[in-house]
């Protein structure tokens, strides 16, 4: 499994429905394992970004997918990020 970070900011439309219906965050990151993925982490930060979540998923075709799929609902602007693990980065320079 690839680790993924999600930067999330919200929409006006996101703003509203997290305000009056706050743990909607938690509907939204059910749906997103249901699509296959698995969430490690999540932050609301403050900053250009209104969330930081971590992701586990099995490749970068399953993530572009969630990521197309819950921007296209119109709460939340995405960018995805995928991760190196540290150690695995060294090895990879050392090829």
């Amino acid at each position: 499994m690839s680790i993924y970070i999600m930067l999330s900011t919200l929409t006006t439309q996101g703003t509203k429905t997290v305000k009056l219906k706050p743990e909607r965050i938690k509907e939204v990151n059910k749906d997103v394992e249901k699509m296959g993925s698995r969430i490690i982490a999540q932050y609301a930060v403050l900053g250009p970004y209104d969330f930081v979540t971590i992701l586990e998923a099995p490749d970068n075709e399953t993530i572009a997918r969630i990521s197309l799929e819950i921007g296209s609902r119109g709460s939340v602007k995405i960018l995805t990020l995928a991760a190196l693990d540290i150690d695995d980065f060294i090895k990879g320079t050392k090829k």
